[in-house]
Formats: structure tokens, C-alpha cells, sequence
């Protein structure tokens, strides 16, 4: 979890612990007033679990102080702005996280995204896509809104034939070989790929399993336009658009492409894994 987001939660459950204080209740008598374990109680009040706005409204209420509420939220909206668990993301399926992206990708202009263990969603076929939706569906036990998720993803791939739009994906080959949906299915994925180069709104680049890295690969990210960078991880994405961190992030991804291969070298190793998938039993 990053620093920047424990701290403002942390400073979150120290408000509604002052709260609490000031109405003269205990961690147990408040827990029972609101019908909650009085870990929950506890967990809030020293950062070490995020509350709803339903949670919020409830202390307020059961502390006395309801007109504490919009304040509180509003502090968990800046904390949540910058990190987005997956948990609450994915609550209502796929398809709303997938507006959401598309949304920001709409607004960009210039994009630049590394993406080392999956083919790039602004890339994928429908079927692999909906293998990837799945395959986190049930990871994160969140409704599977298989089609909607699919036809979202689908429609921000409609930006890759709009004039004034540029996407520059760096991939590691890896990518290429990762079996996580039936040979059938990644051999089309790859001929999508092979496809997408001399597209004029696309700069396709492939680190090599052979090239020589100079920072470990890390995780997929995305920067739009040098104002926002949204980067992925297992239980959350970060939304960053501090000049710092976009500056950080712009360096790491300028540093990654230093090993990257374009145009006919980047199609050889495509061509070299949909090889492989071919002769395979």
C-alpha cells in the first residue's frame, strides 16, 4: 500500500476518533450503537481498514455530530482519488471500471503504457479479453459482466483509428507466450498484433526475453498525455498526477523502451510465439 494513501487514511481514522472522544463514547458502546464488531471500530479509527461513505455516515450519525458527514466523505474521496481498490472498483462488475479508463483514454491525446505479462486490453481480441475478465472476475469474486466488460474494452479500441491519437505500448515478450486462454485463442490474439504494426496511431514496441534490462519490469501502467498516470496492482489501481511521480514514471518508461524492439524485429518475435503455438502437441 502506498505511503501517501496509509497516511491519509491514517489521518482519516484520527477524525473519527476525535469524534468519537468528543461524544463521550467508548470504542464498545459506539461498535454496538451501530450494530458492528468493535474490531471494525478500532480497525477505522487507526487506518488499517478504509471506510464507505455508508460507514461514515454512520458515525457521524451515532457519534452526534451528523453534520461531520460531508466532511468525512469528502476526505475519503481525496483518499480514494489516488488509489482505487480493486474491491470497491469491481463491485458493480467490469464494465463501470472499463467506462471509467475510457473515459481518461478519450481525453488523451498521447499515450504511453507498459504492459510486461498481458497483450495490452487497447489491443485484445474479444475472446481473450473476455478469458481476461474472467480469469479476475474470479479473483476478486465480482459480478461477471463478461459481455459488458468485453464490449468496453472493445469501444476504447475505436481511438486506434481516430485521427490526432497516438498510443506508444511497450510489451514484454513474455506477453506474447502467456497461456492464459486455449492456443486458438492466443494464435488470433497474436495475428490481431501482427496486424497493429504500421498502424499510424500505434508505436508497438517488444523488450526481448534476451535484452539486456536495466530496471526489473515492474508493473503494467499508463501515462495519458503527462498529466495522469494510472498504474495496476493486485488489489488496487494508483491514479497519480503529481508532477513528481509523472516525471518518475515517464523515466522509467523512456529506460524500459531503451530495450524494446520495433517494426520488423517486434513482428519477428510475434511471429516466432505463434510459431511456437503451431508446432506444439
Amino acid at each position: 500500500m502506498s505511503t501517501d494513501f496509509q497516511h491519509a487514511r491514517t489521518a482519516l481514522g484520527a477524525r473519527l476518533r476525535e469524534l468519537r472522544v468528543e461524544s463521550g463514547l467508548t470504542g464498545r458502546e459506539l461498535a454496538d450503537a451501530l450494530g458492528w464488531p468493535q474490531s471494525k471500530v478500532s480497525k477505522l479509527e487507526t487506518g488499517r481498514q478504509t471506510a464507505t461513505v455508508d460507514d461514515l455516515r454512520a458515525w457521524a450519525e451515532g457519534t452526534g455530530y451528523p453534520e461531520a458527514a460531508d466532511g468525512l466523505a469528502a476526505r475519503l474521496r481525496g483518499l480514494e482519488s489516488r488509489t482505487r481498490s480493486w474491491r470497491r472498483q469491481l463491485a458493480a462488475g467490469h464494465r463501470p471500471v472499463q467506462d471509467a479508463i475510457n473515459a481518461e483514454h478519450e481525453r488523451s491525446t498521447a499515450l504511453r503504457g507498459w504492459v510486461p505479462m498481458l497483450i495490452p486490453g487497447i489491443l485484445q481480441t474479444a475472446d481473450y479479453a473476455r478469458r481476461v475478465f474472467s480469469a479476475f472476475a474470479d479473483l476478486h469474486q465480482c459480478p461477471r459482466d463478461l459481455d459488458a466488460a468485453v464490449q468496453g474494452r472493445l469501444k476504447r479500441q475505436e481511438a486506434l483509428y481516430r485521427r490526432g491519437k497516438h498510443y506508444h505500448i511497450l510489451m514484454w515478450e513474455p506477453a506474447l507466450r502467456m497461456q492464459l486462454c486455449p492456443p486458438a485463442v492466443l494464435v488470433a490474439q497474436l495475428d490481431r498484433l501482427s496486424g497493429v504494426i504500421g498502424l499510424d496511431t500505434v508505436s508497438l514496441g517488444v523488450v526481448p526475453c534476451d535484452a539486456h534490462l536495466k530496471i526489473p519490469p515492474g508493473n503494467d501502467f499508463w501515462i495519458h498525455d503527462e498529466r495522469l498516470v494510472v498504474v495496476e496492482d493486485w488489489h488496487a489501481e494508483l491514479w497519480l498526477d503529481d508532477a513528481q511521480n509523472i516525471a518518475l514514471y515517464l523515466k522509467i518508461w523512456e529506460t524500459l523502451n531503451s530495450s524494446a524492439v520495433y517494426g520488423a524485429d517486434a513482428q519477428q518475435l510475434i511471429t516466432r510465439a505463434r510459431r511456437a503455438l503451431d508446432e506444439s502437441p
